[in-house]
């Protein structure tokens, strides 16, 4: 019983099985965020190229 502990209390590193939960928990979330990530991104960089745009086309600028 007491090897059984030890065992249990052993935590030298991480294991191949965590490391792909880990992948799979974060690729799950990447999925299910994906539509909503990438229409803010597209916003976001919509929003920075309309503005770029109308700095050059400012008569002021030149």
């Amino acid at each position: 019983m007491k090897k059984f502990y030890e065992f249990l209390k052993n935590e030298d590193g991480q294991t191949s099985t965590e490391y792909i939960l880990l992948v799979a928990v974060v690729a799950l979330i990447v999925f299910k965020f994906k539509k909503e990530a990438t229409e803010k991104l597209s916003a976001l960089t919509g929003g920075v190229f309309e503005k770029a745009d109308n700095i050059l086309d400012d008569p002021d600028f030149q």
